[in-house]
């Protein structure tokens, strides 16, 4: 089982196939066995990482509030790279995994060949109703372990998924129970809750340079915006919208998924994934 020490956490990850670096990173709701459609599909071309966040065993569980929040997480997986000796990645991640990877391409843009950034910026269009949710599930957690959020994963994000496949929803549920109620509800208190906005990094996007392909669900209505609003700001940018799927679209459609990173990852390997025109979005000249 392989584990490294990082500021003093240790984080679980796992290594699958050879080639250029492609790291995925989990939502709240998942860990490294979310990525199994991706692992098995990306891992003969690619030299594939998933790792479990700081909190989700078997990465360890740290039991102060402080040991959680966004600067954590993003040198966490710097860290991780560096013990890794990668000095360059495609970096991918879905919800609360896809805000990391936003941040790792605007804090480390030289060691980000590529961003995937599926279903992120939840709570960015009220982040104070944002902060008080993710309260709320804390103290869920707290109260009832992993079975007082059951009613996280049949909200209307989704309600999709278990309709379109049970036993693959089933399979997700299933590891969410196992997840750590503590390590889940200081991430929902310490990073989740006192996160940024999307919408507060308008200047920092535009002069990102990273080629990014943004990922979401059209049912994911909390990360509609979000993506729009990445899409219209980050100048190296495509958009994909998955029609009638949720949040967690990796697991809902994962043929779907699969096949746009790697069409974009093609393009970029290529040095083909361009630039977006000036003045054509709201970000370039633009006022919406």
């Amino acid at each position: 089982m392989p584990k490294v020490d990082l500021n003093r956490v240790g984080i679980y990850y796992e290594e699958t196939g050879e080639g250029f670096p492609l790291v995925f990173a989990h939502e709240l709701a998942g860990n490294t066995e979310s990525w199994r459609a991706q692992v098995s599909y990306f891992s003969r071309r690619y030299r594939v990482i998933t790792y479990n966040a700081r909190g989700y065993p078997p990465s360890d569980v740290p039991d102060k509030l402080d040991d959680y929040s966004q600067e954590q997480v993003v040198e966490d997986l710097y860290l991780l790279l560096q013990h890794l000796g990668i000095k360059q990645a495609h970096i991918a991640g879905l919800s609360m995994g896809g805000n990391m990877t936003l941040f790792f391409g605007l804090r480390h843009p030289e060691m980000a060949k590529s961003l995937i950034i599926a279903g992120a910026g939840t709570g960015s269009t009220d982040s104070a109703m944002f902060k008080q949710q993710s309260e709320a599930y804390a103290a869920q957690l707290e109260a009832d372990g992993t079975a007082g959020l059951a009613n996280y994963l049949t909200g209307p994000t989704r309600a999709r998924f278990k309709q379109k496949d049970p036993t693959g929803w089933a399979e997700f549920a299933r590891l969410f129970s196992d997840h750590s109620a503590q390590g889940k509800a200081l991430t929902l208190r310490g990073y989740q809750a006192r996160r940024p906005s999307v919408m507060s990094l308008e200047a920092e996007l535009q002069a990102m340079q990273v080629p990014t392909l943004i990922i979401l669900g059209d049912e994911d209505d909390p990360c509609l915006e979000p993506a729009l609003f990445m899409k219209r700001n980050i100048p190296r940018s495509g958009l994909v919208v998955v029609p009638q799927t949720g949040h967690a679209v990796n697991l809902e459609e994962p043929e779907v998924f699969n096949r746009s990173i790697s069409d974009f990852l093609t393009a970029v390997d290529a040095g083909k994934w361009e630039t977006r025109s000036p003045g054509s979005g709201v970000g370039f000249g633009v006022k919406s």
